[in-house]
């Protein structure tokens, strides 16, 4: 499987949605937000989150041009010097392929390269593969805990960190 990761500019809004959609339904309990939630967004909603230039959007993209894959690196608020690893999401047919490697690797690059000291993210407890891929991009447990937003706040959640050279 041959793909390419492309930082989406504003205007690869529609195949934003269409890949967050996508891992959404695939992936309900590793997110903060729901299918229901973000499929009521308005074109115009989904455009303006596709905007922001503190936001950096990845994506995985076939050749084809399917979207295989999502990470999101953004501003943590609050934490001086420190980006977050957002909305991470590989499709089915392209895990174990090292689609999950490259989009983390984007996030990391891009983080370097806007001055940021550190990279966090929360990972569910239960997610083995996901804590296993970060592992392997050298992130490391916080000891900080949470669960999701209602109604899956039976769902743990910990806290992985990166820090940046």
């Amino acid at each position: 499987m041959e793909y390419r990761i492309l930082r989406a500019q504003p205007t690869d809004w529609q195949q934003i949605r269409s890949v967050r959609l996508r891992a959404l339904a695939d992936s309900p309990d590793a997110f903060g937000s729901t299918l229901n939630e973000e499929q009521q967004l308005t074109d115009d909603e989904w455009r303006s989150r596709s905007e922001s230039p503190s936001i950096a959007r990845f994506l995985a993209i076939a050749t084809g041009g399917s979207g295989l894959g999502i990470a999101v690196g953004a501003p943590c608020s609050g934490q001086e010097r420190t980006a977050g690893l957002f909305s991470m999401w590989v499709a089915p047919e392209a895990r174990k392929r090292r689609v999950g490697v490259a989009l983390v690797q984007a996030v990391i690059e891009w983080a370097q390269t806007e001055g940021y000291r550190r990279i966090i993210l929360d990972v569910g407890d239960a997610n083995t593969p996901a804590i296993r891929l970060y592992q392997s991009c050298n992130f490391v447990p916080t000891g900080r805990t949470g669960t999701l937003p209602p109604p899956r706040h039976h769902i743990s959640e910990h806290e992985m960190e990166r820090i940046l050279s």
